[in-house]
């Protein structure tokens, strides 16, 4: 594969299928071991069409490498104290490894109420403060799965980054700050000077042209066109905004946050949507049940 080619596709799909093919390898050794086999609980409340999607697809990925999984759904009228109960009854349930309650939650339930309950040793998806505290802190931890699954990305491609400018777009806990973190630290894949930006950023395009590496977490599809891109850039796009498509049978296509057609022609590294990132956040959520089962981060 040549890497000076423009547009060349950063496959989440592919390289997400080869990292669970290195966990499943992983869990069958653990079991050879008299070990059981690494469990994660997702909990769903209420119905929304996206995190139906995603849930299924973290169940499904769990079966493909051999975890057990469990998924507990609940009504969208539920009250904050019944979400709490069920969350105790996970963080004391000695089968689960590790647990995920899918965002977004229903307006009434205070969300760092809700992440703040969950167990720190269990927090796979990294949300836990705690877990914040000891990535901020180089700690090991429980990364957030979309950061992990980023660098690991990068890592797995060979894409240079010491002494490279990063912009992140979208300052959020779950993407942008803690994939600015990462990209700045000691080390390979780090070392990059990182501007982080957001909604009052003045001049947004003064900043995305200088990016060697543009990473977008805004959800607003198609929001970074071509003259907001440098020559040779990597651009690696994290939104995902279901838009109206009669054309498919669905209803709907997945969009992502950078104008693909028009951008993929001036990047050297690009990531589709979908089949990019996304597939990478379920290999990441994965890769932190393994350690948990394990006791790899807060010990057995």
């Amino acid at each position: 594969m040549t890497m000076h080619q423009r547009g060349h596709l950063l496959d989440g799909k592919t390289l997400s299928e080869t990292i669970q093919g290195e966990i499943a390898q992983q869990v069958t050794e653990l079991k050879k071991k008299g070990h059981r086999a690494p469990h994660l609980a997702a909990v769903l409340v209420g119905s929304d069409g996206a995190s139906e999607t995603y849930v299924s697809h973290k169940v499904k990925a769990c079966e493909r490498v051999g975890f057990e999984s469990t998924l507990v759904r609940l009504p969208d009228t539920i009250v904050e104290q019944e979400l709490m109960d069920v969350i105790d009854e996970l963080n004391n349930d000695d089968n689960i490894d590790g647990f995920i309650v899918q965002l977004p939650l229903p307006k009434h339930i205070r969300v760092d109420k809700v992440l703040e309950r969950i167990k720190p040793s269990k927090d796979v998806d990294g949300f836990h403060p705690i877990n914040t505290g000891r990535m901020v802190a180089n700690l090991p931890a429980y990364k957030p799965a979309t950061p992990d699954g980023i660098v690991e990305m990068i890592n797995r491609f060979n894409i240079p980054t010491q002494g490279c400018h990063v912009v992140v777009i979208g300052r959020s806990l779950i993407v942008g700050t803690p994939i600015s973190l990462l990209l700045s630290r000691d080390g390979y894949p780090g070392d990059a000077t990182v501007t982080l930006c957001h909604r009052y950023t003045k001049d947004l395009a003064s900043y995305t042209r200088r990016a060697d590496i543009l990473i977008v977490a805004v959800g607003i599809p198609g929001f970074i066109t071509a003259d907001m891109v440098k020559e040779g850039a990597t651009v690696i796009d994290v939104g995902i905004t279901r838009v109206a498509d009669e054309s498919k049978k669905s209803g709907f296509s997945l969009k992502g946050d950078v104008a693909f057609e028009e951008v993929a022609p001036k990047a050297a590294f690009i990531t589709p949507v979908p089949g990019g990132v996304g597939p990478m956040t379920i290999a990441s959520l994965l890769k932190n049940t393994l350690l948990a089962a394990k006791g790899a981060v807060y010990g057995k």
